[in-house]
């Protein structure tokens, strides 16, 4: 009888995982079009905002001296790869080895790490989080190719680490730079496993319609400073 119900256990858990499989489309028209609207808008932005970009660039240096004001970061891209991604720097120059001593403090569940008054982040960095300027330089990660405007965020290489068979489904596409969950109110109380719903629901329902909402609900998002 142990068996049998061990089985049956075993089973379900196997259709649960079978149920919970996401169905990624291929979907070439669609990625040709998208990558033409991504390097084009991107562009014109990196041309448009070139002289606003260098200011903040001069005033992060000046808010913290001796920092470069981009910053580098390995993340992760489609099928697992990693990647130079760029933001420009809104922490103090040692915050990744501070994260150790944070992480219990951690107020996102699952993999992810979020903290409303991090300790790490500067007085400028606060500012250009609040509007989303930090995440500007990424418009060059999409002129490469390695981003899109919209798509799942790139995470950390120690948060794939921790990633199962379910979650890593969100490395199905390419990421990018703003999605259902930069959209979502009060972003940061969402928890991992809501954000993760919302990237998988993105990869299964990707189309340009979907992409120009998610665009202007994030200019939205922008102008009424929802960031951090």
């Amino acid at each position: 009888m142990n068996s049998v119900n061990s089985v049956s256990a075993e089973n379900k858990d196997l259709s649960e995982k079978e149920f919970r499989k996401i169905h990624v489309r291929p979907k070439p028209v669609y990625d040709f079009l998208k990558r033409i609207f991504d390097f084009t808008v991107a562009l014109i932005m990196l041309i448009v905002l070139a002289v606003p970009l260098l200011i903040v660039a001069l005033i992060i240096v000046i808010d913290n001296p001796g920092a470069s004001p981009i910053y580098v970061q390995k993340r992760v891209k489609k099928n697992g790869q990693e990647f130079n991604f760029y933001k420009f720097r809104s922490m103090v120059p040692n915050a990744e080895s501070m994260l150790d001593s944070l992480l219990e403090q951690n107020e996102m569940d699952g993999p992810a790490f979020k903290m409303k008054d991090d300790p790490r982040i500067t007085r400028f960095g606060r500012v250009i989080r609040k509007t989303c300027i930090d995440e500007l330089p990424q418009l060059l990660n999409v002129i490469k190719g390695e981003m899109s405007l919209v798509g799942p965020r790139p995470p950390l290489p120690r948060e794939v680490a921790m990633y199962d068979e379910y979650q890593k489904q969100r490395l199905s596409i390419k990421p990018g730079i703003t999605c259902f969950w930069q959209v979502m109110p009060e972003r940061n109380t969402v928890s991992f496993d809501d954000w993760l719903k919302s990237d998988l629901e993105y990869i299964e329902v990707r189309s340009i319609r979907t992409d120009l909402i998610i665009l202007i609900k994030t200019v939205g998002t922008v102008l009424g400073m929802e960031g951090i």
